[in-house]
């Protein structure tokens, strides 16, 4: 039986990493202004930690200041809001990334709204989902931006083909169905409630999991030659597709991790540059 190719997000983030830093030495040079991602993170998740360093370095890597602010757990939306409103009205900084989860007792949505929508770099604002769903200059949500790339790196045309999206965050889900309807895809999205997932994934010629439940769509499903991309990240180091029996019907897809992940902070980076760019004139 053949075996899927892999989707190598980690080379494709690489090389855009690399070219982003180019922009950003020929920006600062340009400008006298280095680009600035400011990442704001409440309370101490370890996940969340480890992300927002790993962030970090990225930036450094690619020649964009990072600037980090860290609140208590306690932290109240009011204060929240406060610290993202006064980070949108600071010219040095070129992009915001409000790292979640941020405790329940937080106004998850009322906080994404305070961040400007021209420094909104990861895509989580109204206005970014807008400018999506309706194909107008804006920032994408970094992870289906991602896809989207890994689909045309690996020469995937959407248009006509039958996509699933099985998962419905506003982060996620919604905006790569959206992503892909923009490229003419026949967009299916599924969830916890829908009735017979198999059947619907069986139908994909285009799968995104991203539902956060490890190994829930098995290779049986997978319909010969889709193209599975896997947003999904579990205990374990495993998605939210069976692997080893997905790849061996599948004409192509994504290792977990090293698939979708590094394309999640590459598109960040790359946004940051954009806006600063359009920020400063350039």
């Amino acid at each position: 039986m053949s075996q899927a190719r892999l989707m190598d997000g980690t080379a494709l983030a690489r090389r855009i990493v690399e070219e982003t830093g180019k922009r950003a030495a020929d920006l600062t040079e340009r400008t006298g202004a280095t680009p600035c991602l400011a990442t704001v993170l409440v309370g101490e998740d370890p996940a969340s930690v480890t992300y927002v360093r790993m962030k970090q370095n990225r930036c450094r890597k690619a020649g964009i200041a990072s600037r980090h602010v860290e609140l208590p757990a306690a932290t109240t939306t009011e204060e929240l809001v406060g610290t993202l409103k006064a980070l949108s009205a600071d010219p040095a900084v070129h992009g915001i990334l409000l790292q979640h989860p941020m405790g329940g007792h937080i106004d998850e949505r009322a906080a994404f709204e305070a961040i400007a929508p021209e420094k909104d770099v990861d895509g989580v604002t109204f206005a970014s989902f807008a400018s999506m769903s309706f194909g107008l200059p804006g920032f994408v949500s970094c992870t289906p931006g991602g896809i989207m790339r890994l689909l045309d790196e690996y020469g995937v045309d959407p248009s006509g083909k039958r996509a699933v999206v099985v998962g419905r965050s506003a982060i996620l889900g919604k905006p790569a169905g959206m992503l892909l309807l923009a490229r003419d895809a026949t967009v299916t999205y599924c969830h916890s409630r829908t009735a017979d997932l198999s059947a619907a994934v069986r139908e994909a010629d285009i799968v995104v999991a991203a539902v956060g439940r490890a190994r829930l769509i098995k290779g049986q499903d997978i319909k010969p030659g889709a193209v599975v991309l896997d947003a999904g990240y579990n205990e374990g180091n495993v998605g939210d597709v069976d692997f080893d029996s997905a790849a061996e019907r599948a004409s192509l897809i994504t290792p977990v991790p090293g698939g979708v992940g590094p394309m999640t902070i590459a598109t960040l980076l790359e946004q940051t540059v954009d806006a600063a760019a359009r920020q400063l004139g350039v």
